[in-house]
């Protein structure tokens, strides 16, 4: 059987990030180096990670890459809009029902990377249930 049981987030301040995923997430979290915290979302582990505070050397031609998009589920999508808005992040798209059934909103954190949130009732996975 395969899990998948973490996500690494490339972010520039890990500070910043602990602030904006504490308020949007609404959990403290855990700092587990100085680079990296992690914050437990239903049995993933959601690494913000950043590189030069864990003293990673990563060399002058290491460029950030974003993520497609991890997508989080929520019991309440209007609190966590507001949460995520008030925290710095920015909305890319608006709650709206997408094609495939679920309600959600896409967004970007401080650090540019793809985040969505979706209504827990309309959670979609295909035949991966």
């Amino acid at each position: 059987m395969v899990k998948l049981y973490r996500v690494i987030l490339p972010v520039t301040d890990i500070e910043a990030a602990t602030h904006f995923y504490s308020q949007v997430l609404g959990q403290s979290g855990e700092r587990v180096s100085p680079g990296r915290h992690y914050f437990n979302c239903g049995g993933v582990v959601l690494a913000c990670y950043e590189p030069g505070a864990d003293g990673d050397d990563l060399g002058s031609g290491w460029k950030h890459h974003y993520n497609e998009y991890i997508y989080f589920s929520v019991s309440d999508l209007e609190e966590t809009l507001r949460r995520l808005v008030a925290a710095g992040g920015e909305i890319e798209r608006p709650v709206g029902t997408r094609p495939w059934g679920e309600t959600m909103f896409y967004a970007k954190d401080p650090f540019g990377n793809n985040i969505s949130f979706v209504a827990e009732s309309t959670v979609f996975t295909g035949s991966l249930r």
